[in-house]
């Protein structure tokens, strides 16, 4: 097998800004995987907040990829990746989900199947998608969120954890206006303290919340799942369930948990998640970080599998490279086309499919091993973990 990666800088519409940190764009890692005249794609992004910037990224990509040729074919590499034999101890999960996605959508083009198919579900997958509202103030929460109810947006989620716990409380309010028949999600991203959700958590309830993410700081499982146990509310564990082991000590204990490919590992993890989450009484949310469709795809082929979707880091891009999944209504899709199913926009001059990857200006890059030793042409973005 043959590899190549390239580099693409994915800039938002707007600032996302979160309790902890204002992001404008980030990078993201295309893996281009050939056999046989066909290939696979997986992308995997920078994140401050899970401590990847684009340097080690690239590294632990052209690492991975380096690996991946010694392998005979897609199929052999997918089952080493899966017993854990491919890459190696201190690979990034994220490096993984997307060494994942290429060899899955591989597979997926050579025998025709599309990758839910033989994840187990024999029809496409298609959900409702949250649509996510940053810390903004409560008249452009209000008009955000009229504008995406007339799009078909059933779910919303509104970002939380201003210093003033009043404009978060008048955020809310300003959305349930706009958008009376939305069903509205919460998330602090770990802003507040025990005390402070305890005494807020009845507040949203009576607003119509209903879930809140991650209220509290990450780090002390136990205080969440207390707080679990006495919330109005959901609380779902987002920072504080990173990958199997977290989900095992939280099963049971809160009422969801935020499975994102790039935290847990790829398809595969996540499954493992839900098989475990599985008569628990703990449900699946299925989120994402800031992607585009290619990175958002695998997530999208097992969505049928949770309760909640947030599944909306392509629609916050203000150029896609990838298209196929949709959601500009308010539902995203599996496609029914071999593999992943997506496809390079038109206009995008670094889709992977070339001899060797450029970026998106059409600067030709290097591949392979050497990708990942340059130094990067930009700088490392602030990005929120989402």
């Amino acid at each position: 097998m043959k590899t190549t990666q390239h580099t693409v800088r994915l800039v938002l519409t707007e600032p996302l800004r979160i309790s902890r940190s204002t992001m404008a764009a980030r990078d993201a890692v295309v893996l281009t995987v050939e056999h046989d005249g066909v290939r696979g794609h997986g992308e995997a992004v920078t994140s401050a907040y899970y401590g990847l910037a684009l340097p080690a990224l690239r590294r632990h990509t052209a690492d991975a990829a380096e690996r991946l040729t010694r392998f005979a074919g897609p199929e052999t590499a997918l089952h080493a990746l899966r017993a854990g034999e491919l890459t190696e101890d201190g690979t990034p999960p994220a490096v993984t989900a997307a060494v994942e996605a290429a060899l899955l959508d591989l597979v997926g083009k050579r025998t025709g199947t599309a990758v839910h198919r033989f994840l187990g579900s024999a029809r496409a997958p298609r959900t409702a998608t949250a649509r996510t509202i940053s810390l903004t103030t409560p008249g452009r929460a209000a008009e955000h969120a009229r504008r995406l109810a007339g799009a078909g947006f059933t779910l919303i989620k509104i970002k939380a954890g201003d210093p003033d716990e009043t404009a978060d409380l008048d955020r809310v309010r300003a959305v349930r206006a706009a958008a009376p028949g939305a069903r509205l999600l919460l998330d602090p991203n770990g802003a507040w303290t025990p005390d402070r959700a305890r005494a807020l958590l009845p507040r949203f309830a009576e607003l119509g919340v209903e879930a809140v993410e991650q209220p509290i700081a990450p780090g002390e499982p136990e205080t969440l799942a207390r707080l679990a146990a006495r919330s109005p509310l959901p609380v779902i564990a987002d920072e504080d369930a990173v990958g199997h082991q977290d989900a095992r000590r939280l099963a049971g204990r809160v009422h969801g948990i935020n499975v994102k490919l790039a935290k847990c590992g790829g398809v595969h993890a996540a499954l493992r998640i839900a098989a475990l989450l599985e008569g628990s009484g703990t449900d699946l949310m299925l989120g994402c970080l800031t992607a585009s469709t290619l990175g958002i795809a695998p997530a999208v082929h097992i969505a049928d599998r949770a309760r909640w979707a947030d599944l909306d880091g392509h629609l916050l891009l203000a150029h896609d490279p990838w298209t196929g999944i949709g959601g500009t209504d308010g539902f995203v899709t599996a496609p029914g086309l071999p593999g992943l199913g997506v496809r390079p926009r038109a206009e995008t001059t670094g889709e992977a499919d070339t001899t060797g990857g450029t970026d998106t200006t059409g600067r030709a890059e290097d591949t392979g091993r050497t990708a990942g030793d340059r130094r990067p042409r930009t700088a490392e973005p602030r990005c929120a973990a989402r």
